[in-house]
C-alpha cells in the first residue's frame, strides 16, 4: 500500500495527496513488487533500497547511492498471540532523496501513524533531515514505552506466581524475556547506525538537527540500559519462581501424604474388627461399634498432633 502525504503550509497540517511531488512523504506498507517498481521509476530510487526493509532479518545500517541516503533501523511492534500481547521488532527503511522522503515497512506502525494523525509537533515533510530525526526520536520513545509495559506485565505475572503450581506464568515470563532479548539486540544495532549518522553531512547543516540526533542517541542508550536491567531481573525471577512452583508442589504432596497416613489408621482398625473371626474385642458389647469408632478417632488425633509437630500437616 502506497500513501503520499505533504505539509502544504507552515501550520504543519499533513494532507494526503495523489501524486509524488517535491517535499512529500511516501509511506509504503507491505508493498507488492509492482508498488516498489512504480515508486522506483517515479522517484529514481534504487529498487534494492526499497526492498531492503522487506527482509525481517535485515540489520540496521546506512547506505548511500546517487544522492539517495538509506537508513534502516529496527522499530518495536506489539502483536496479539494466543490472547497475549507479545513484543517484537521489524526493520524500517527511511530513504532520503533529493526531493522527498520514503519510508518502507512490512507492517503498519504506530510510530508512523502518529505523524499521519498529526500527533507530532513541528513536523514538516519538506524538512527531510529533520523528519528523519523525528522518526528516530519517536522510535526510541516507543522502545522506552514498551519496555515499561514489559516491566509492569512481569510484575503482574510475578504476583500470580506466588501461589501457582502451573507452568503458564513461567511461559509468559519466558515470552517477555525473549521480547527483551529482541529489543536489546535491535537497540544495540540502532546505536551503531545512530553513531554513524553523526558523521553525515546532511545532518551537519543545521545545529538543531545535530542536537536532536544527540537526544536520540541518549534516548536509545537509556533504552539499552533499561532492556539489560529488565532482562537480568526477569532471568533471576524466572529461576527463583521455578523453585517456588516446585516448592509449592512439594508442600501439596506433603499435605496429601499426611492426610493419607491419618486416613489409613481408621481403615486398618475397621478392617481388623471387620474380620469374620471369633474372639474379636467388644463383639459382645452393645456399644462395641462406638468404642471401636472412638479408638480410631483418638488414634487419628494423635497422628495429627504428631505430624503437626513435625511440620507435616
Amino acid at each position: 500500500m502506497i500513501s503520499i502525504y505533504k505539509t502544504l503550509d507552515e501550520s504543519g497540517t499533513l494532507h494526503s495527496i495523489d501524486n509524488i511531488e517535491p517535499g512529500c512523504w511516501v509511506n509504503i506498507v507491505a508493498p507488492s513488487e509492482g508498488d516498489l517498481l512504480l515508486v522506483s521509476k517515479k522517484v529514481g530510487v534504487p529498487l534494492d533500497f526499497l526492498k531492503s526493509a522487506l527482509d525481517e532479518e535485515e540489520t540496521s545500517r546506512i547506505d548511500i547511492e546517487d544522492n539517495n541516503l538509506l537508513v534502516i533501523v529496527d522499530i518495536p511492534f506489539t502483536e496479539m498471540e494466543d490472547n497475549s500481547l507479545t513484543y517484537d521488532s521489524y526493520p524500517l527503511a527511511i530513504i532520503h532523496t533529493e526531493h522527498s522522503i520514503i519510508t518502507v515497512c512490512l507492517k503498519n506502525s504506530k510510530i508512523l501513524t502518529d505523524f499521519i494523525d498529526n500527533k507530532v509537533k513541528s513536523f514538516f515533510t519538506f524538512k527531510r533531515s529533520r523528519f528523519i530525526l523525528q522518526i528516530l526520536y519517536r522510535i526510541a520513545s516507543y522502545y522506552l514505552i514498551y519496555l515499561r509495559q514489559i516491566d509492569k506485565k512481569s510484575l503482574m505475572i510475578e504476583q500470580k506466581l506466588h501461589k501457582s503450581m502451573k507452568n503458564k506464568e513461567l511461559i509468559q515470563l519466558l515470552s517477555l524475556e525473549k521480547s527483551l532479548v529482541y529489543f536489546s539486540t535491535s537497540l544495540k544495532s540502532n546505536e551503531i547506525t545512530l553513531e554513524k549518522m553523526l558523521k553525515l553531512e546532511i545532518l551537519q547543516k543545521y545545529p538543531e538537527d545535530q542536537d536532536i540526533l544527540e537526544d536520540v542517541i541518549i534516548e536509545n542508550k537509556q533504552a539499552i540500559e533499561m532492556a539489560n536491567i529488565y532482562s537480568n531481573i526477569l532471568s533471576g525471577t524466572m529461576d527463583a519462581f521455578a523453585s517456588v512452583i516446585s516448592n509449592n508442589l512439594n508442600i501439596v504432596m506433603k499435605l496429601l501424604a499426611s492426610i493419607t497416613i491419618v486416613m489409613a489408621i481408621p481403615n486398618i482398625i475397621f478392617s481388623s474388627f471387620g474380620m469374620n473371626l471369633t474372639g474379636i474385642p467388644f463383639s459382645s458389647n452393645p456399644h462395641g461399634f462406638w468404642i471401636t469408632y472412638a479408638i480410631a478417632a483418638v488414634l487419628c488425633l494423635v497422628a495429627i498432633v504428631i505430624l503437626r509437630k513435625k511440620g507435616l500437616f
